[in-house]
Formats: structure tokens, C-alpha cells, sequence
């Protein structure tokens, strides 16, 4: 539909002329009234057939014709004043200005497909308790321990990483890591790095700091404490199930696997699928070879839970690592108590209901108050129409007291008193670690790390960007678009 001038009436003034694309959403229509009238969009109640026009309306559905008249209501705000300071465009600024602007934070520079590394790294960033108990540290580089050197240099990294804002080059820590790990030396064709698989530096990694990082109360360091669980296991002969004896077993994880079946279609199927294993041994009770069932379930929960995609598997007649692109989903919040015990199960069940209440009450508190502000906008208007002692039929504000909750009458004792667990057993997304190509040995890797609520931000080696929620639950798959590889959960904080 072509352009129209239509009026706006407000106020009992007119605004005439005003040009209507039918074409484009009524937030620009708002935006050219809100130049003429000093109403912000958010306070426009403008009247159309069946209602308030929306931010959704299709302007093409309401039958508008050459001149035609909108009523409109709403208080204008104060006049927008000059800027004490002349604007800077982000095209007018330098690279390390606009990421400081935006407040982004330095990339790592690609030293030769090493973005395995890279995005293993800025994931691992995403724990700031890592951070500070590297900074406890006490080694240094000149030692002829290979991973205390490792682990000095990634305490070193991550200090300069909060200094600069360009990106840096991790070379040092690269250097490190291939004299502690061979494997990661490896070249190629015109002596070119070869890529390496993330989740193997992701638990290298892991394996030194558990074993480097210095202990804390409790003689326990990070890793143990925020980023290590324990699963309970049993084992049942299925062909003898009564008379042989059911074994169980406790063991420690730092992370949990999704397997990818034909049927995976969400990470938690996957998990329940890895916790439950069928395996053939010897029955020393049949004297044979037997059909067993191992049955996993965890006894205590990190703070910290990473998640690795079983997407790789071997090819032994193409030599290589094909790659699962099969779409598999993932929460962006996460409640992990169907993979626990009954036992700890029944240690959350008060945390978690209450959490849901403490969330219901959020949600409606929010509901109210946009609901609170269009009636008080519609009220205002009202009142400027009528005469001073109507002033009655403003809205009364709404009671914005906050009830603080004492968790501790709703969380299990032993579990406070754990430090490092997590005590409710609800999680939420903080880091993605994806990789595009169709094997592990090629292809690309990136980091996604939450910053704040429906805010991330996206690590292509030193290249780094703003992206939302949405941009996330992409990442599930089902094409030769980035995957989750591992995801890594943090316990949600009480509020």
C-alpha cells in the first residue's frame, strides 16, 4: 500500500500531514509523532478500530485511507537537551574505542587454528571463581614442572585479558600447553598447526587445575569444590537379577555427557540416556558371559556443570572424526533434578518450590506494572481534560516493597554447609562452546558467554559481538550452522 498523510489529534491541538508507510511498524509511525508532539512512544495511546494501536498492528489491516485522523492520548516528557559533549558515532571511533563504549571484552588472536584453544578459554573466563584461585597461585614460568608453568600462564593470561581491550595473543600459554600436551603440536601440511578437539583441551585443562590449584579450607581447591560432582552407580545382572548381588559404587564426574540417539531430540533425554548403560561382563554367579544394566544417578551437584555434546564419532575406513548434526535442544535454564537421587531429590523439593513462587511473584509484578503504567497514562490524560478537583481518578502507585526470602529455611543444612554444590539443583546457561564443520579435526570453534540477562557475547577468536537469547537457542544443531559442542550451566543465584 503506498504512503498516506494522515492528522494526529492530541491534546486539542493537530498535527496535519504526517506521512504513514502502511508498510513499516507502527514504533516508526510512533517516532515521527513523538518529533512533533514530545509524546515518547511508550506513552502513546493512539486510537484505531478495535482498540489501542499496537507495536504489532499490520497497518496494511486497518483500512486506512488518504487524510485520515488518529485521536491520540498521553503526557509528554521533558524535551530532549543538547548533549554536554558532542556525539561520537561508533563508525567515527577506533576499534578499542567501540569496545570499550560497549563494554566488550578482549578477544584471543588465532596463532594458527588454534581456536579450539581460544574458545576453550573464553568459556573457562566465565567462572570468575577460576580466576581467583589462579590468582593464588604462587608459581611461576621458569619452573621444570611443564603444567605448573601451564597454570601460571593461564593465571597470567587471564590478568592481562581484564587490562587490555583489543585482542590478545595468548602465545605464551600456547607454548605452555604444547609442552605439557604433545598432541596439540601437531602440524600439518607446510608445517601449519593442525586443529585439535576443544573438549579434549576442555578436560586437559580441567585435569591440571585439579591437580595444580592450591587447596582451601576444607583441603579442597575450585575444581573439587565448584566443578566437581558425584554419581551414584549401580550395576544389576538382568539375567540373574535376584540372586546375584546388585553392585554400587560412587564416583566423581567434572561433566556430564548428552549422547545422541536417533531419538535424542533434548539434552536432558541424552543425559538420562549416558546415566543409563547396557554392557555384557562375565556373571560369576551364571559362570558366563551376561547382559548387565548400569544405573547412574547424581548424589551431589557442582556449582558448576559443563555438558558435552557426544557429536563425534570414528570412521575407521575415512581415518576421521564424522561429526552427530542431528538438532538437539537446550535450556537456557536448567532444572537437573531428574538426573539425581530420590534422596537429593528430596533435599531441593523446598528450594525449588519456593524458587517457582519467588519467580511466579516476579513475573506477575512485572504483569502489574506495565499494566499499572498504561492505566496511569490513560488516567493523566484524563485528568488534564477535566477540572482540577477530578484529580481523584489518578492511579495509586503500586507498593514496590520487596519480601526478602531467608533461604535458609527452605535450603537442606548438609548442602549449605557444602560449600561449592549446588543447593537447589536449577541452573542457568552462562557459556557455549560450538563447533561448524563435519569433523572434529577441521572446522571452527566459538565461544558464547553470557554477560547479562538476554545478553551475550560472541568470541570468534579477537573478533567479539552482542548478541541476545535468541541468537543462542540457535545453536542447537540440525545443520552445518555453529553446535553446542559443551555448554556450561551455573547454579542460579537466590535472590
Amino acid at each position: 500500500m503506498p504512503k498516506i498523510n494522515v492528522t494526529v489529534k492530541w491534546s486539542g491541538k493537530k498535527f496535519d500531514d504526517i506521512e504513514l508507510d502502511t508498510d513499516e511498524s507502527p514504533e516508526l509511525f510512533k517516532t515521527q509523532i513523538y518529533s512533533q508532539t514530545g509524546v515518547p512512544p511508550e506513552r502513546q495511546k493512539i486510537m484505531v478500530k478495535g482498540g489501542i494501536l499496537k507495536d504489532t498492528t499490520d497497518l496494511n489491516k486497518l483500512g486506512l485511507k488518504e487524510g485520515h485522523s488518529f485521536m491520540m492520548m498521553g503526557t509528554a516528557g521533558e524535551l530532549p537537551k543538547a548533549p554536554p559533549k558532542p556525539v561520537q558515532f561508533l563508525e567515527d571511533m577506533t576499534d578499542a574505542e567501540v569496545m570499550n563504549a560497549l563494554d566488550i571484552p578482549p578477544g584471543l588472536e588465532n596463532l594458527g587454528n588454534t581456536c579450539y584453544m581460544n574458545a576453550t578459554l573464553q568459556c573457562m573466563r566465565a567462572m570468575p571463581e577460576l580466576k581467583t584461585a589462579l590468582d593464588k597461585y604462587q608459581g611461576g614460568l621458569n619452573g621444570v614442572d611443564n603444567r605448573g608453568n601451564l597454570v601460571a600462564s593461564l593465571r597470567d593470561l587471564f590478568g592481562n585479558l581484564s587490562k587490555v581491550s583489543d585482542g590478545f595473543p595468548p602465545l605464551i600459554f600456547w607454548q605452555m600447553l604444547r609442552q605439557s600436551f604433545p598432541q596439540f603440536s601437531q602440524v600439518g601440511q607446510g608445517g601449519v598447526p593442525m586443529q585439535q578437539d576443544a573438549e579434549e583441551c576442555w578436560s586437559e585443562l580441567i585435569s591440571v587445575l585439579k591437580a595444580k590449584l592450591p587447596k582451601e579450607e576444607g583441603d579442597k581447591n575450585f575444581i573439587e569444590r565448584y566443578m566437581t560432582g558425584e554419581l551414584q552407580t549401580e550395576t544389576i545382572c538382568e539375567e540373574a537379577p535376584e540372586e546375584e548381588k546388585v553392585v554400587s559404587a560412587h564416583e566423581p564426574f567434572n561433566k556430564l555427557s548428552c549422547h545422541i540417539s536417533i531419538n535424542t531430540n533434548y539434552m536432558i533425554n541424552g543425559i538420562l540416556e549416558s546415566l543409563n548403560e547396557e554392557l555384557e561382563k562375565n556373571s560369576p554367579t551364571l559362570n558366563r558371559t551376561a547382559k548387565y544394566q548400569r544405573k547412574s544417578r547424581v548424589t551431589r551437584l557442582p556449582q558448576y556443570l559443563p555438558i558435552q555434546f557426544v557429536r563425534f564419532f570414528w570412521k575407521p575406513q575415512e581415518q576421521v572424526k564424522a561429526k552427530i548434526l542431528r538438532k538437539v535442544k537446550f535450556p537456557l535454564e536448567f532444572d537437573a533434578t531428574e538426573i539425581c537421587t530420590p534422596e537429593l531429590q528430596n533435599k531441593f523439593s523446598k528450594a525449588k518450590l519456593k524458587m517457582k513462587q519467588v519467580e511466579d511473584k516476579k513475573v506477575q509484578k512485572e504483569r502489574d506494572e506495565k499494566r499499572r503504567k498504561m492505566n496511569s497514562d490513560i488516567g493523566k490524560t484524563e485528568v488534564s481534560s477535566t477540572s482540577p478537583s477530578s484529580s481523584s481518578a489518578a492511579v495509586t502507585p503500586m507498593d514496590t516493597t520487596e519480601d526478602k526470602v531467608d533461604w535458609t529455611d527452605y535450603l537442606d543444612p548438609e548442602l549449605v554447609k557444602d560449600i561449592g554444590c549446588n543447593p537447589t539443583g536449577q541452573y542457568e546457561l552462562v557459556a557455549v562452546l560450538t563447533h561448524v564443520g563435519r569433523s572434529a579435526d577441521s572446522g571452527h570453534y566459538i565461544a558464547w558467554v553470557k554477560k547479562s540477562a538476554d545478553e551475550w557475547h560472541k568470541f570468534d577468536d579477537d573478533k567479539v559481538s552482542v548478541l541476545r537469547d535468541a541468537d543462542i537457542e540457535r545453536l542447537d544443531g540440525g545443520g552445518d550452522w555453529h553446535t553446542a559442542y559443551i555448554v556450561l550451566y551455573k547454579a542460579k543465584q537466590l535472590e
